[in-house]
């Protein structure tokens, strides 16, 4: 395998950092993380870091002439669903214009680009979905995140790759937005009821298990679009059971509801999740039992006698 110069964008968010955590120790990378901080949110990290926003054309072409990449993964997004909804502006101009300009730089410099995806570009009537599958987002942050996915073929024939994912959950520092598992975990340790919808299907991905997909898709120079979520299809709400199952916690505070129940903004699909076989197969991708993967994450949650 080849030295690979390593960009990350977006390297303070839940993936990013998780991504930079993994690659920065490995001999084979030279990893620059980048953001639009002033610095680096994860301490210890053996990396470079430059802040960056990605909509900015002119920072984006001076990080590729000071750094020379030849991979990039963009992490990078706007991900709340209804404020996308709200803000299409914005939705679009970070999650497909912007990923039009890094694959543009690297389409002049011969860096690849690997651009993270959603399962929420698929409409969620015939899931889990496969690579072959046609996309049908049902809201405006699929659409955007589709425009990104075809924007990101502009580097290259060979040098694109997408890497969908699913409802990810893990820990990160300092990270201002939480996540399904933390924001549960919050709840329930309070002593608070929560309503959990039964008829949304997905196969919840731990963040970790994510980071060592892409590290392996840079590795292997992988093209083309991959599925990296977890194996297990399973509602939210059995999602939740299992947590409060593994944690200790009170079961009894999850109370089942569905869609109907809820307002709001962005309509989202029912039955998504993602099918790994070509992951697994391709790039030896070994996503962990959710069971594990809390169990794993266990030491960096607030939580005791797991």
């Amino acid at each position: 395998m080849l030295y690979h110069r390593v960009l990350i964008t977006g390297a303070n968010g839940l993936l990013g950092q998780a991504l930079v955590a993994r690659m920065s120790p490995l001999p084979d990378y030279d990893v620059l993380a980048t953001a639009r901080d002033e610095r680096l949110r994860l301490p210890g990290a053996s990396c470079g870091y430059a802040p960056l926003d990605i909509t900015d054309s002119d920072a984006v072409e001076a990080i590729f002439e000071n750094f020379a990449p030849s991979v990039v993964v963009n992490c990078a997004a706007m991900t709340q669903v209804d404020d996308c909804e709200h803000d299409r502006e914005r939705c679009r101009r970070v999650n497909a214009e912007a990923v039009e300009t890094l694959a543009d730089a690297c389409r002049h410099t011969g860096a690849r680009l690997i651009q993270l995806s959603t399962d929420f570009v698929f409409d969620g009537s015939e899931g889990p979905y496969d690579e072959d599958d046609r996309p049908a987002p049902v809201n405006y942050y699929g659409e955007a995140k589709l425009a990104g996915e075809n924007a990101a073929r502009r580097a290259g024939i060979d040098k694109w790759a997408v890497a969908r994912t699913v409802l990810v959950y893990g820990t990160a520092e300092g990270e201002a937005r939480s996540n399904i598992l933390l924001w549960l975990l919050d709840e329930l340790q309070a002593g608070q009821r929560v309503q959990i919808v039964t008829d949304q299907i997905r196969t919840p991905t731990y963040v970790v298990d994510l980071a060592a997909g892409i590290e392996k898709m840079v590795r292997h120079e992988a093209t083309g679009v991959y599925h990296l979520a977890g194996r297990e299809l399973l509602s939210v709400y059995e999602f939740a059971q299992t947590v409060a199952e593994v944690y200790g916690l009170d079961e009894t505070l999850i109370e089942p509801t569905d869609r109907t129940e809820f307002t709001q903004t962005a309509e989202r699909p029912l039955v998504t999740g993602l099918v790994t076989l070509k992951a697994e197969t391709e790039i030896s991708y070994r996503p962990r039992d959710l069971g594990d993967a809390l169990r794993h994450l266990a030491p960096r949650l607030p939580i005791a006698d797991v």
